[in-house]
């Protein structure tokens, strides 16, 4: 495929799903849009209607994907602070400013900002969940653990605050979900992210905060290896928000585990249609390689390329979805990790180790693969993709009993995790049995007089 018919390609995709997308939710935050920018031209010294304007471009781009959005909102944001930065009433544009900052992977900017806005005003205790999230991508999470901790008791503290209870419960019961997830108890992380589910929904939230948090469900469900369970929660988020890439990608993994490869392919078509991730083409490709379409799994191959080159912003937020690609499918794999090594310089979560890990295992370094697959799994999560690649680096370092408790655990969570791995972990695992039992056997004959 030509670099001039991938763009006819990516402009297509993007034209339809532009057309189609859920306008009725959409246009309440277009209003919104359209009457602080009017606001704005009204009183261009009210700091007060420029954040009011970065959080819709916000919202705007939550529910598109489309990332021009949080560029025009980090303008009105910084607009809004240089108009006013000292007095307490900056807190929320510098709160919001770093949430946009978040969002483009400057993780350390966006902690500084969200530190400052808790500064401004110590009442507003919200920030602290951002505050978490950057330690978190940044790896410190005893740090973030702190920090999520402060989300807690939130009666007293917000008493006299405007923000509703609600809405610090909310990111309590959020930031509990995700701490639960991480540290392996994912069945406490399916509970706390059901009550977040009942708290947006009962509180009113914005119908994408509402399907987001039940498409994170679905994603905790589907980690447990609960197919029906997830395929609920996605579902919940689609009859929320009608046509939700995320959901629809959801969608079509579960699909894909029940071997229903050719809905799975409609589904993440549509989800590429609403918004091109290079996630979803990678999958979309992989689905087609599983069904025996080779030429068409090569054009969303390469159109995951095309996509996270396609612009600066891509180029920064991509490389370790990239890095992954191109180990998964080994190709470019010192580029592979370049890349992870170059995403570990702002990031250090526990996925970004584990996609050095298998950079590392791809470019024939296995030593330094597990080194990096044993900080991936320093918590304990219960990943079964992150629990395969620790059993295919220890396999290849030849620590066979290793490498066979790891890939009995990821199979043990979910027998599908994976269109490929899942297969492969399970041929893996069975060689490696045959291979102890005729160790053992041996052991046997040479003890034999």
């Amino acid at each position: 495929m030509t670099r001039k018919t991938l763009k006819l390609v990516v402009c297509s995709i993007g034209l339809l799903g532009f057309a189609g997308r859920v306008q009725a939710q959409q246009h309440e935050t277009d209003n919104q849009i359209r009457f602080f920018q009017w606001k704005v031209a009204q009183d261009p010294d009210d700091q007060f209607n420029y954040d009011r304007l970065g959080v819709a471009y916000i919202q705007k781009a939550r529910e598109t994907g489309d990332v021009t959005y949080y560029n025009l909102a980090a303008k009105a944001l910084e607009k809004s602070l240089a108009l006013e930065s000292k007095a307490p009433e900056a807190a929320p544009p510098a709160k919001h400013l770093a949430t946009v900052y978040y969002a483009e992977h400057r993780f350390a900017e966006a902690l500084s900002l969200a530190q400052q806005a808790l500064a401004l005003n110590p009442r507003d205790i919200t920030p602290y969940a951002l505050i978490g999230d950057a330690h978190c991508e940044m790896g410190d999470y005893q740090q973030a653990w702190a920090d999520y901790a402060h989300l807690k008791g939130s009666q007293s503290s917000q008493s006299a605050q405007q923000f509703s209870l609600s809405g610090v419960q909310y990111l309590d019961e959020s930031r509990e979900s995700v701490q639960s997830l991480l540290t392996g108890d994912t069945r406490a992380a399916i509970g706390h992210m059901q009550t977040a589910v009942r708290i947006s929904t009962d509180s009113g939230m914005a119908a994408e905060s509402i399907a987001w948090s039940q498409f994170m469900l679905g994603e905790a469900y589907l980690q447990l290896g609960d197919l029906a369970g997830a395929r609920a929660a996605y579902n919940d988020a689609l009859k929320t928000y009608p046509n939700y890439h995320r959901a629809l990608a959801g969608l079509a993994k579960v699909s894909a585990a029940e071997g229903q490869l050719a809905e799975a392919i409609e589904l993440y078509k549509q989800a590429i249609g609403v918004i091109p991730l290079p996630a979803y083409a990678a999958a979309l490709g992989d689905v087609y390689a599983k069904a025996g379409n080779s030429a068409e799994a090569k054009k969303n191959y390469d159109l995951v390329e095309y996509i996270a080159r396609l612009n600066t912003f891509n180029q920064s937020v991509y490389n370790r979805e990239l890095a992954v690609f191109y180990a998964d499918h080994d190709v470019h794999l010192p580029q592979a990790l370049e890349l992870a090594r170059k995403e570990f310089e702002v990031r250090h979560d526990v996925y970004t180790w584990d996609a050095l890990a298998w950079a590392l295992y791809k470019n024939a370094q296995p030593q330094e693969a597990a080194t990096a697959i044993k900080e991936a799994l320093h918590l304990d999560t219960r990943d079964p993709l992150l629990l395969f690649h620790a059993g295919m680096i220890y396999q290849r370092l030849g620590e066979n009993a290793t490498a066979e408790g790891y890939l009995r655990r990821a199979i043990a969570l979910n027998p599908q995790f994976h269109l490929f791995y899942a297969d492969l972990a399970k041929s893996t695992l069975q060689s490696l049995s045959k291979s102890s039992l005729a160790s053992a056997g041996q052991r046997t004959a040479d003890a034999q007089p």
